[in-house]
């Protein structure tokens, strides 16, 4: 898939824009603080309807109006259509082929694209927050359900959360209710997790051999779920729904003394391990790096395996980061397969055939020109 062409209005330092884009790699050029990182980041928001720079969508609204359109226009093998995302004050409208989604869950997935960028090195030193966000947005990309089951996850453990805190502080002594919350939570849970051993199984399978690629051979990449609780991925439904209970009815007091949930998928981590030894902790800055450029890579093929499209990939100020080799790996790797978008102060020092076929457009103030 490919973007055909993109409308912004009044997005960030955006007043309006409208360009199209060819099915190759597109360099975005521009000294910093021009809007660079914003076209770009307005790409991923088109398709996730969020994004991955910050959680107000208020920022994304140009400054002094009311609201903040991006439209575009997506090519699949099927055909085209139009999206269009509308970010207020009072929420977001999503559209796809000019009809209103009820559920965001409903949209996302119509388009969909890999980031890559400087903080996504921080994919394996990072902390546990950066690895689950970046679970739980690859893999809604491709299983609406799960982002349905996401939300409905997230509002029961506020709940749970909130009744936790009003027995803490004695406003509620009724322990009833928690254990109500608590069953519904579990079912949650289970849903999420299994679904996150799922997709990390298939990564892993894709990640591997590309780090082997990269590595000339020399080093075996894993990558492994490491949940709150001591479930597995063997457990089947039952038994990690016993395994949940009782494990809550073992910490039930301990949770109301802290006022909060203390296992969980929003406390659940992924390691990564290079020839059997913990990357975060053992890691050189060039194999952590290594490791985050093949988990991007892997993204790539897995969802062309389970959508039978190619994303289109988003390269953020990234290639400065890499050194030659992995530059050449990666610009190696997508070439003539996946439209590509590179944001650069300039491609100097960068000599490789894709950048020198690649169509190039200079960003001045919020202002594209081609060329």
């Amino acid at each position: 898939m490919y973007i055909e062409e993109l409308e912004l209005k009044n997005y960030r330092n955006y007043e309006t824009l409208s360009i199209p884009f060819e099915n190759k790699v597109n360099v975005i050029l521009g000294e910093n603080a021009q809007g660079k990182t914003n076209l770009m980041e307005s790409i991923y928001v088109l398709a996730m309807a969020k994004s991955h720079r910050t959680s107000n969508d208020k920022e994304l609204i140009r400054w002094d109006t009311e609201y903040a359109k991006i439209k575009g226009r997506i090519h699949k093998h099927s055909g085209s259509a139009p999206l269009e995302l509308t970010i207020s004050k009072k929420g977001k409208k999503a559209k796809f082929n000019h009809i209103e989604q009820k559920k965001l869950s409903q949209y996302i997935g119509n388009m969909n694209v890999v980031m890559f960028a400087p903080e996504d090195l921080n994919l394996v030193k990072g902390s546990p927050q950066v690895r689950r966000r970046f679970i739980d947005m690859e893999i809604g990309q491709i299983s609406p359900v799960y982002l349905y089951d996401m939300s409905r996850f997230q509002k029961i453990l506020q709940q749970r959360n909130q009744y936790l805190k009003l027995l803490q502080v004695k406003k509620q002594t009724d322990r009833t209710m928690l254990d109500v919350l608590t069953e519904q939570f579990i079912e949650a849970a289970a849903k999420i997790v299994k679904k996150r051993f799922e997709f990390i199984r298939m990564l892993e399978d894709w990640a591997n051999p590309i780090h082997a690629r990269i590595s000339r051979g020399l080093e075996t990449l894993m990558i492994s779920y490491k949940p709150s609780l001591d479930v597995s991925e063997e457990l089947n439904w039952s038994n990690m729904i016993k395994a949940y209970e009782n494990k809550f009815a073992a910490i039930k007091q301990r949770e109301i003394d802290r006022g909060v949930t203390l296992v969980g998928p929003h406390r659940d981590d992924l390691m990564f391990f290079v020839n059997g030894r913990d990357v975060h902790t053992y890691g050189s800055q060039g194999q952590q790096r290594t490791a985050a450029l093949s988990v991007k890579l892997a993204e790539i093929e897995l969802i062309y395996s389970e959508i039978g499209e190619y994303p289109i990939l988003l390269l953020d100020d990234v290639l400065s980061e890499l050194d030659d080799y992995r530059q050449s790996h990666l610009l190696n790797t997508i070439q003539g397969k996946v439209q590509t978008f590179v944001t650069t102060t300039n491609v100097d020092g960068i000599s490789h055939q894709t950048l020198r076929e690649a169509s190039t457009y200079t960003v001045q103030t919020g202002k594209i020109v081609a060329g």
